[in-house]
């Protein structure tokens, strides 16, 4: 009986005579079996097999992404067909782990990015980054720590550890749509749920997170859970994955959103309701629609108000240590595309906080819709010219000029093009100016 639908179970219940008393904590029971055997079954279906982690810890990466204790996963060299027409991307990395700087590399850098893909740039070259467009036009470098993947947490991580080993006086901070979502999950595959068939590999680690409620301000870092290579081996592992991961708060978000696809959303009534309730919202859950307005403003509300806590701990460390920092907010196409049609934007209240606490941004969102107004094509038409799933090069150029006169502002002394300096004739070499 334990395995039977939740208000299949309860009927059964009330029909052998269970009193109305004991109900509620009976039904408590079911919908926590029901969880625990949904999460055993999911989490079961996307462990690695041991000899997948085996390769991973031995190198032998998809893409190229290599085992960090801390922070899960970093940069590795790699050829990817995925660029603009069809084209290979090629990604080297310099050895401080950013991307290979191509401008002015033989100069010191005093600005470092962190960031997720639309801070590696994905999809493009190393000298097509809005990072080099930038280095072209300051006439000085601008290094890359980017990672695709990563959360906001994560590239707090990451500043922390780079900026000891190769510190920048100036940060620009990019924050992507997806990297809200990514603070809370612990393991990257319980969102993107591959299996072993669909691809055969570790591509989706564990990392550093955060536990957060908005509604009682709890903000919990939570370390890697798998801090050493040996323990990776852990994901191999269906019984430490699950006593690891079953009470997870994502992991619960993603079942729902399962059980609404397989027709049968009643089954995570009970949970959903909980969080619900844990969270402060008001959200009456009766029917799929419903349920799913729940995990959608569940997942945002917590995911925004970790991001709102870890540029706390970003601003708490750049003043510490003498640093500047300019955040910039960065979308995929489908965000640009649903802003424009319903006239609003997902994450209007961490655009708020940024305001509230006159924190220098740079919004792309609102830079594209500002230049997507100057057009008279629909909205897929002119997102065509800029993203190829991540920015193309004309998306990056675009990106490199909606962040200039900001972090012109910011930079002191001014670089050479907005300096004094400009005037100065350049030295003539040779005879006859040659």
């Amino acid at each position: 009986m334990m395995h039977l639908p939740y208000y299949r179970a309860l009927a059964l219940l009330t029909l052998v005579g269970v009193g109305a008393a004991s109900l509620p904590l009976l039904a408590a029971d079911v919908a926590q079996t029901v969880h625990d055997t949904q999460a055993r079954e999911y989490l079961g279906s996307i462990i690695y097999s041991s000899d997948a982690v085996q390769r991973w810890i031995s190198g032998e990466a998809l893409y190229n992404e290599e085992y960090h204790a801390v922070l899960g996963w970093v940069n590795g060299p790699r050829s990817i067909r995925h660029g603009i027409d069809g084209s290979y991307a090629i990604y080297r990395f310099d050895a401080d782990g950013a991307r290979r700087l191509i401008r002015y590399g033989e100069r010191p850098c005093r600005i470092n990015t962190y960031g997720d893909s639309f801070t590696l740039c994905s999809q493009v070259n190393d000298a097509e980054t809005w990072q080099e467009m930038l280095a072209a036009h300051l006439r000085e470098p601008v290094r890359n720590f980017g990672i695709g993947g990563y959360s906001v947490y994560q590239s707090y991580r990451r500043m922390l550890l780079e900026e000891l080993k190769t510190p920048g006086e100036f940060i620009i901070f990019n924050i992507f749509k997806d990297d809200h979502y990514r603070n809370l999950t612990g393991w990257r595959n319980i969102r993107l749920g591959y299996t072993m068939k669909a691809r055969p590999g570790v591509s989706s680690p564990t990392l550093p997170y955060i536990r957060a409620n908005p509604a009682t301000g709890e903000f919990i870092e939570v370390e890697n859970p798998c801090p050493t290579p040996r323990s990776v081996h852990n994901l191999a592992d269906a019984d430490w994955v699950v006593d690891t991961f079953e009470d997870n708060f994502v992991l619960k978000l993603m079942l729902a959103r399962r059980n609404i696809k397989a027709g049968t959303p009643e089954k995570s009534y009970p949970t959903i309701r909980a969080l619900v309730g844990e969270h402060g919202l008001d959200i009456k859950i009766e029917d799929a629609a419903t349920l799913q307005e729940a995990i959608d403003r569940l997942f945002t509300n917590a995911g925004i108000f970790a991001s709102k806590r870890i540029v706390d701990k970003v601003e708490e460390y750049v003043a510490k240590n003498g640093k500047k920092v300019l955040y910039v907010l960065s979308y995929a196409v489908d965000i640009l595309k649903d802003t424009v049609r319903k006239g609003k934007r997902f994450d209007q209240s961490f655009v708020d906080y940024l305001d509230e606490k006159g924190l220098p941004y740079v919004d792309l969102l609102a830079a594209h819709l500002a230049d997507f107004a100057k057009y008279k094509v629909d909205v897929d038409e002119y997102a065509k010219q800029y993203w190829i799933g991540h920015y193309n090069p004309r998306g990056n150029f675009f990106q490199a000029y909606a962040v200039k006169d900001r972090l012109v502002q910011m930079l002191d002394p001014k670089p050479t093009p907005y300096s004094p300096r400009a005037m100065r004739p350049p030295k003539v070499r040779g005879k006859g100016g040659r």
